[in-house]
């Protein structure tokens, strides 16, 4: 998959990640996205390129400002890389259970409390 390493890369950074969250709830100006954070403006647009670089993020053109939004389809792809190996965890979880579900309970007897020395 074209720029998976850029991605994970991107989204490794709490900023960007937070950055992230808030371009979620709809495109905003790099002022808007700003306001949050302790640092500064040029600090934001920095993360912003790094986004951006990612192809997670987008700038539209409007007037004089360049709201940013998500790229729907760099998230779906890059969950779909994941896909795999969530099923073949959710087919050991499911084996797992089957496995024990067919053991038998523990016996009365023996005591399933840690007693401390």
């Amino acid at each position: 998959m074209e720029n998976l390493d850029a991605r994970l890369t991107a989204l490794a950074d709490p900023t960007r990640r937070a950055l992230i969250e808030r371009l979620a709830l709809g495109e905003a100006t790099v002022a808007e996205l700003a306001r949050p954070f302790a640092i500064s403006q040029p600090a934001i647009s920095r993360h912003l390129k790094v986004l951006e670089e990612a192809g997670l993020i987008e700038a539209r053109v409007a007037g004089t400002s360049r709201p940013r939004r998500l790229r729907a389809q760099a998230f779906t792809e890059t969950a779909d890389w994941f896909g795999p190996f969530f099923a073949a965890l959710d087919a050991r979880f499911r084996a797992l259970d089957r496995v024990l579900a067919e053991m038998p309970d523990p016996s009365p007897e023996i005591s399933t409390e840690r007693t401390d020395p």
